[in-house]
């Protein structure tokens, strides 16, 4: 056997296995991810801090404080309205009942005749089908086992479990790594051989420190006009609970494409159990959209691409692989690892060509080559 098709062979089972235990670790490396991003955050407000004399531990501890402080503050204060979000639910499905009761007063709907004709050809299947042969005198049993409660509490309990303690751990080692600042990065740097690959290393971790600081400085700033833009619509044509919904809004703005139109679904079932009515519905839904399209679909992707020089074609197919490999928080994480990805190839050799497709820059083709392309 050639060499060629046996490292290809070899290439393609390494990146399988990496795959595997990227979905495999996802509850140590999320919690390591996303300490990273609240380090590259809170560490400008730890070195202010310092600056005052304040000594770095006591900056971290302080720092990490005010966040879990303003959070569980804003979680008291909308904790009302999530309650009775959570009791409007059953009413507004009683409604939309109502509603549906009061349509079929007249002619069948649009939905009866459909279930009438999934019945109909339900029915001219079952008599095409030969029925299976029965024994005489036995009556056929099917054995339906019940769902208990104490199973879903558990799960539930279970669950909840789980992410309070990958919230504590996320909690302890943002508060470390804000506590030691740039000690890692000055040892990682130290154990490189050359000068040559220090620098390069250097600049690979400052390139991904100002992308990731840019990212998260783009998303909050986004984020926030589009919860407050949302939740001041809602308020306007009487939703209930627009803070809630605006901060829904403002925390699925994070993720491009995706969570625009994720927002527009939920809230347009809102507004539909709400009011009751399809015109309800796309009122709330429109008014949603038109926000997050802007913002979400048009601002958002030109903002972070011009901050990480990712093209929309990476971006999209980052958060569809991270969103099948860690679920709804490799969503959130998607754009963030792909930027601290580009920023390594950027200045790896041997990765220029990931970097290029990655990029947003068209360099320019060889000659003759612009034309062959365009001919094929």
């Amino acid at each position: 056997m050639s060499r060629r098709p046996l490292t290809v062979g070899i290439g393609v089972i390494a990146l399988c296995a990496a795959v595997f235990l990227l979905r495999l670790t996802a509850a140590v490396l999320i919690p390591l991810v996303v300490s990273m991003l609240l380090f590259y955050a809170l560490d400008p407000l730890v070195q202010r801090l310092v600056r005052w004399h304040v000594p770095r531990p006591t900056a971290a501890f302080v720092v990490m404080l005010a966040l879990v402080g303003g959070i569980g503050a804003g979680g008291w204060v909308l904790w009302p309205q999530i309650e009775r979000v959570v009791d409007d639910i059953p009413q507004g499905a009683a409604e939309l009942r109502r509603e549906l009761r009061r349509a079929r007063g007249g002619d069948k709907s649009t939905l009866q005749r459909v279930q009438d004709a999934a019945k109909a050809i339900d029915a001219a299947a079952a008599e095409a089908a030969s029925p299976p042969p029965r024994t005489p005198g036995v009556t056929p049993v099917e054995v339906l086992q019940p769902t208990r409660t104490t199973d879903w509490l558990w799960s539930g309990g279970a669950g909840a479990v789980t992410f309070a303690g990958q919230a504590l751990t996320v909690l302890f080692l943002t508060v470390f790594l804000l506590g030691e600042g740039d000690t890692f990065k000055r040892k990682f740097v130290r154990h490189i051989q050359t000068r040559v690959k220090q620098r390069v290393t250097v600049t690979i971790l400052k390139d991904i420190e100002r992308q990731i600081e840019t990212f998260l400085r783009v998303t909050v700033t986004t984020s926030v006009i589009v919860g407050l833009a949302t939740g001041f619509a809602l308020w306007s044509i009487d939703v209930r609970q627009p803070a809630v919904w605006g901060l829904f809004a403002g925390v699925m703005n994070v993720v491009p494409y995706f969570g625009p139109l994720l927002v527009t679904g939920v809230l347009s079932a809102v507004g539909l159990l709400q009011f009751g009515t399809v015109a309800g519905a796309a009122l709330v839904g429109g008014i949603t959209l038109t926000i997050t399209s802007l913002e979400g679909m048009v601002l958002t992707p030109l903002m972070i691409s011009r901050a990480g020089a990712l093209n929309h074609v990476a971006i999209f197919t980052a958060i569809a692989f991270w969103s099948w490999a860690w679920g709804a928080t490799g969503m959130l994480l998607a754009v963030p690892m792909l930027m601290v990805f580009k920023a390594v190839c950027d200045h790896v050799e041997g990765l220029d060509v990931l970097a290029d497709m990655l990029g947003t820059r068209d360099e320019p083709e060889p000659a003759g080559v612009s034309a062959d392309i365009r001919a094929t």
